[in-house]
């Protein structure tokens, strides 16, 4: 029998590790983010389609505060340009808000198409089950699964938004303010799908401003 995170937390432990391998080996992004996409969807595929639900409960509720997170990421530094070179959030620490991708990459078809479907679909798939799905309710519980999924404990809440923030790197700030944001919005609905749904319309709104206005740093 498996172990009953695996849905849960296997998709992210695999995009992860193909992260680290990438910084590590130097490998091309034009041929290492495809294949991350394609390797983490069939672990999704395998291990995850029982855990993940499809029907969000308040999808135009959703839409919504996927755009108003998009509109807090980018707020900052377009009311204060030089915001984010500050030494709290530009550091040997947290990273510097710059991307690592090469022109060459960048002007990649096949490169942008599988960055955007990674972006926005997989992504949002594989951090909600993570950090919604599987660590607000084992911080309460390590029995998970009797845990409601959108129940409230405080200790539970705010150390996965800040865990979540985390991962963010030099724009940790707002992805504070995102945790905190789909923290809520499970308590609120209940449902992943809504969460998933948000996520996603945050990284497509995201994911079109990258490309769009040239604004690369987003993409670390």
């Amino acid at each position: 029998m498996k172990h009953p995170a695996i849905p849960y937390v296997l998709p992210f432990a695999s995009f992860i590790a193909f992260l680290g391998l990438a910084k590590y080996t130097g490998a091309d992004a034009r041929w290492e983010y495809p294949l991350r996409v394609v390797a983490v969807t069939a672990v999704l595929i395998a291990f995850s389609r029982g855990a993940l639900q499809w029907r969000p409960a308040k999808p135009l509720a959703s839409v919504l505060l996927g755009i108003l997170v998009f509109a807090i990421w980018v707020a900052p530094d377009v009311l204060w340009p030089n915001y984010r070179n500050h030494w709290l959030l530009s550091n040997a620490v947290f990273g510097f808000p710059r991307s690592s991708l090469q022109e060459g990459v960048r002007a990649n078809c096949t490169f942008l198409l599988f960055r955007i479907v990674g972006t926005v679909i997989v992504v949002p798939i594989v951090e909600e089950l993570f950090w919604r799905a599987w660590l607000l309710r084992y911080l309460i519980s390590p029995d998970f699964l009797k845990v409601t999924l959108g129940t409230y404990a405080p200790l539970s809440f705010w150390l996965t938004a800040l865990l979540f923030a985390s991962e963010h790197g030099s724009y940790l700030d707002v992805g504070f303010v995102a945790g905190i944001a789909y923290n809520f919005w499970l308590c609120r609905t209940r449902t992943l799908a809504d969460c998933i749904l948000a996520h996603a319309v945050t990284n497509a709104c995201l994911a079109a401003y990258v490309v769009l206005a040239h604004h690369w740093q987003y993409w670390l």
